[in-house]
């Protein structure tokens, strides 16, 4: 029985929940936490499955020509082995879509029924009824997309509103109007009253949203950030909040996490801060998806499609 090494962050505390799920959906292939491995396993084997690990550890396999990560955001893994001939595939699950589609149409709900107003009302014991605003006349835009991008859009499409994209390269999506390239994000931002962030971060995006950026959004508009943190200039979006160009910000990911206690995104009256919960990886079919993958690998000698360093997705 080959055996595959299962590699996670140092504080991971699913490691056997992993190993379990993906024993589980693979019985052909024997799958070990990397601190269970014995040296020869670490000197032979070829590919592992990886969650964020510890770069010292995959030095530690010498013929590791691939990894499969379990997550669909590979940043820092990528940045990890940037310099090595270690290729890198990223998991694309349609449950993950799913869940993160979920998220966008929840946050976006309670944007655009103007949830945070209410709460402060409700605080300050506030009878008063806002004036109702349909959806369609609400503009939902969406930075990146990808796949969780597009499931998002049609989910916000299907809810009624009035939905834009933007990514890098062009693309087409029914209904949905798409943007692409640097010289069209101007204009969309310009029409956008929720702005929803789900790019990858690479060299590209970090920082992306700082001052200028946000300023191109109308007064009063709304920013959720589902991504990665680096792409939003903390100290930029303050000055947007508190200027009360920006409305409101809805955060699940922060440039550091857990977000320290002394972060002003905590008592920050306009942001809603999440623990990173937005889209959580379904050990479930992400096994099973990785099962497929591995299995092509060992019938055909051919890896799946592997993440672009170049572009850092």
């Amino acid at each position: 029985m080959r055996i595959i090494p299962f590699l996670a962050a140092p504080a991971s505390t699913s490691t056997e929940a992993w190993v379990a799920a993906l024993q589980a959906a693979m019985p052909e292939e024997k799958i070990i936490a990397f601190n269970e491995l014995s040296e020869a396993a670490k000197a032979s084997c070829k590919v592992a499955i990886v969650a964020n690990p510890d770069p010292a550890q995959l030095q530690q396999l010498p013929q590791l020509e691939w990894v499969q990560s379990v997550w669909a955001g590979v940043d820092r893994l990528a940045a990890d082995v940037a310099k090595t001939e270690l290729k890198v595939v990223r998991l694309v699950d349609p449950q993950l879509a799913r869940t993160m589609a979920e998220a966008v149409l929840t946050w976006t709900l309670y944007l655009h029924r103007e949830i945070p107003s209410y709460a402060k009302q409700q605080k300050e014991k506030i009878w008063l009824g806002r004036p109702y605003v349909k959806a369609q006349h609400r503009t939902v835009s969406i930075l990146g997309l990808g796949a969780l991008g597009e499931a998002a859009a049609i989910s916000l499409l299907q809810a009624g509103f009035n939905v834009c994209a933007w990514s890098s390269s062009a693309k087409s999506v029914s209904g949905i109007e798409c943007f692409s390239g640097e010289s069209t994000l101007t204009a969309m931002l310009a029409k956008t009253d929720i702005l929803v962030c789900l790019l990858p971060l690479t060299p590209q995006t970090q920082g992306l949203i700082n001052a200028s950026f946000l300023a191109q959004l109308p007064k009063g508009a709304s920013l959720i950030n589902f991504a990665r943190g680096a792409i939003v200039n903390d100290e930029d979006l303050l000055d947007a909040l508190n200027q009360a160009h920006l409305s409101h910000a809805i955060l699940d990911v922060f440039t550091l996490e857990p977000l320290p206690k002394s972060a002003w995104q905590w008592q920050h009256p306009q942001v809603t801060v999440l623990p990173h919960c937005s889209a959580p990886t379904d050990k479930g079919t992400a096994s099973l998806i990785v099962a497929g993958n591995i299995e092509r690998y060992r019938k055909t000698g051919e890896l799946p499609q592997t993440v672009d360093m170049r572009r850092g997705y």
